[in-house]
């Protein structure tokens, strides 16, 4: 038990002495067997990450090594080993700085200064690598691999320029060509990657870009810039979804962010009505989403990728609604902004459902040009090919809506009533071309049930009007509108008699 001070009062000289004594002897003992522990548990981690290492478990690996370094501060091996891992990793920044804390501990450690001049190299910083390259060759003057790299460095260096002048020349294709090779050298240079993902918007191809600025992002790791960017990059190419994932990266750094603050709130409006309309059309409420893609569209005028996501989703909306009129319009609406083969086999649904079954199968062609292995249009092709062969006998009853019983006088009602719905002069476009078709069966579904002998014919199941039935009835081929067929020249002018 330890004395307290009055006791030690009353102890002798020398008996205060070999108290004092015993009292540092035990503690240093204590700090020994801490010390001895302390060792232990650093050398438990070291094994276990080279363990991991060895299994090529990096982040595990990495786990340990941040507790051996921990333990042990000043060991410049620990920090060797954990920077190889951050450099397995592709974590450049990270593999310097512990390379550069093991020079600061051991300056003539070679292994260190020749990869620290190597990343150097591949982040594209030729000045710092040629430093640290040199310093190897000077020492180790045959080392092959150090003596490669470093005869890359002024090639390289040249090959900035190059692609800079080019750059400002507007010369974006040649600049791209030189900047993937200068990649190959340089791998984790942010100026590189993001020069070449700026000649990629240059040129338009915006799908490529996304993937260096995604390169960009995770090579500086705190770029709000790069996440912003990105982000309206998406967003312009409609993916709402993954632009709001990066908008909050750049939130997560700066959450006052002058441009990510306003551009995040106005994305997630916009995916929300997207998400809206597409859970609608998964429910079935069909008139929902009808409302949520007009919405969309009317949200973003200006963006045409957006557009075509509220023009793509009323498509699918008006196809399932069997709306089919209507649906064959907005798709080509949608494919006039983009040539999705989906989009198309949606198009396609609705022309079969209004039985323009050539047009149909036309649109699934199309389709597979783009994606030939799209089995959707290539059982669309089969489908509307067979519901072709059961609709080539016309029933002319059904296309004015009447019984089989009905007088001459309903007939020509339900002529007249039909003839006003389908008149092309109503629609445009598509539509325009469908009401044609529709037109021509009315005025031909009129004709036939009006007189007597081509109704007695059809009642006796043949078609009067059926130009493969050899019987002209002084119409050019038995139907009396053939020159319809082809598109009309003029506008067409009837009187509903």
């Amino acid at each position: 038990m330890l004395l307290n001070l009055y006791e030690m009062s009353q102890l002798s000289d020398s008996r205060k002495l070999t108290t004092v004594l015993l009292f540092l002897l035990l503690d240093l003992c204590f700090k020994r067997a801490e010390s001895a522990t302390s060792q232990a548990d650093i050398d438990r981690h070291l094994e276990m990450g080279r363990d991991l290492l060895a299994r090529g478990q990096l982040s595990d690996a990495l786990t340990h090594y941040h507790a051996a370094v921990e333990g042990d501060p000043n060991n410049y091996l620990t920090y060797f080993k954990r920077g190889t891992v951050y450099l397995a990793l592709g974590k450049s920044k990270f593999a310097i700085n512990d390379f550069s804390r093991v020079l600061e501990l051991k300056p003539d450690f070679i292994a260190a200064r020749a990869q620290r001049g190597q990343v150097y190299l591949k982040m594209g910083d030729f000045d710092n690598a040629e430093v640290d390259l040199v310093n190897v060759l000077r020492m180790d003057p045959n080392n092959h691999d150090v003596n490669f790299q470093y005869a890359r460095i002024d090639p390289a260096r040249d090959q900035w320029a190059l692609c800079l002048d080019v750059m400002q020349r507007g010369d974006f294709g040649t600049a791209i060509a030189l900047l993937t090779q200068l990649l190959e050298i340089c791998p984790w240079s942010v100026e590189i990657r993001e020069a070449r993902a700026q000649s990629y918007i240059r040129i338009g191809d915006r799908l490529a870009a996304v993937n260096d600025f995604r390169s960009v992002n995770r090579l500086s790791h705190d770029s709000t810039d790069g996440y912003y960017t990105l982000s309206k990059i998406l967003y312009d190419l409609g993916d709402s979804g993954s632009a709001l994932k990066e908008i909050r990266e750049c939130l997560k750094l700066d959450p006052e962010h002058k441009d990510c603050f306003p551009f995040y709130k106005k994305i997630k409006k916009v995916d929300k009505v997207l998400q809206d309309a597409q859970s609608s059309l998964e429910e079935q409420r069909y008139a929902d989403c009808t409302q949520y893609a007009e919405k969309l569209i009317k949200l973003e005028p200006d963006v045409p990728m957006m557009v075509y996501n509220g023009k793509q989703v009323l498509c699918s909306c008006l196809v399932k609604d069997e709306q089919y009129t209507a649906a064959v319009g907005r798709c080509r609406e949608a494919l006039d902004l983009y040539q999705d083969p989906e989009v198309m086999c949606d198009r396609a649904e609705a022309l079969i459902g209004a039985e323009m079954y050539d047009d149909a199968i036309h649109q699934y062609r199309e389709a597979l040009e783009i994606n030939d292995s799209l089995q959707r249009a290539k059982d669309g092709i089969e489908r509307a090919q067979r519901m072709q062969k059961q609709a080539e006998r016309r029933d002319y009853y059904k296309i004015l809506n009447v019984k089989r019983s009905a007088t001459k006088q309903e007939v020509v009602k339900a002529y007249r009533k039909a003839a006003q719905k389908w008149h092309p002069d109503n629609f445009q476009g598509d539509e325009k071309k469908m009401a044609e078709k529709k037109f021509i069966d009315i005025a031909a579904a009129k004709e036939v049930l009006t007189d007597p002998e081509k109704r007695r014919q059809f009642d006796a199941g043949e078609d009067p009007l059926d130009p493969e039935g050899g019987r002209n009835n002084g119409f050019g081929g038995g139907n009396p509108f053939h020159h319809f067929q082809h598109g009309s020249p003029f506008q067409f002018k009837f009187h509903f008699t």
